[in-house]
């Protein structure tokens, strides 16, 4: 079984570790990495290439709202699940509609492994996208027309009717509205 790679956004306590012991208690092997700041976030998304991200939930500091903004524009394939001790109803929506896949709450942290499990999943199509056909998609689940992308990325109608359907193949997709709502459910649209 191959070790999940998860990259932590949490500052340094025992939040962590108890992540940590819940996911090994539950079977799952994981490689955790652990960032605290927007610099090291960055950094280790680009350097470790996880397979999800675990966010803390901190008005105060860089948090699960920052880590979803850099990850729409770096590594929009990679799921997040938010974890906090307590969230208002309005910031965990805030955290949904950014395209956090799930929010955990620390008393429910048995159900991390499942949620980490699902959120790959959810996610994984993804993966069999091109950057250009990310750039595509975005553009489309934005409202823009064919003709505005192709202007936008100087490409031909053509060009970008393809990148549409092969988007559209790869994801099993059989229209537009499954594409724009499945970009939305997964974040690579931002909120509006």
């Amino acid at each position: 079984m191959q070790a999940i790679r998860i990259l932590l956004l949490a500052p340094q306590d025992p939040f962590g570790d108890s992540i940590g012991r819940t996911l090994a208690d539950a079977g799952m092997t994981t490689l955790i990495t652990r960032a605290d700041s927007r610099e090291q976030f960055t950094a280790a998304l680009d350097e470790n290439a996880p397979d999800v991200v675990i966010a803390d939930f901190s008005p105060s500091r860089f948090d699960a709202r920052g880590a979803l903004e850099v990850i729409r524009g770096r590594r929009p394939a990679t799921p997040v699940i938010v974890v906090s001790e307590s969230i208002s109803g309005a910031a965990a929506v805030a955290c949904l509609r950014a395209g956090a896949d799930d929010l955990v709450l620390v008393p429910n942290l048995n159900r991390l492994a499942e949620s980490i499990n699902h959120a790959i999943t959810r996610r994984s199509p993804l993966t069999k996208l091109t950057s250009r056909q990310f750039e595509v998609m975005r553009l489309v689940a934005e409202g823009h027309r064919t003709r505005d992308i192709a202007d936008q990325l100087k490409l031909s109608v053509k060009t970008v009717e393809s990148h549409r359907g092969e988007v559209m193949k790869r994801l099993e997709m059989h229209g537009v509205v499954s594409l724009v709502r499945y970009a939305m459910q997964v974040g690579l649209v931002a909120p509006s």
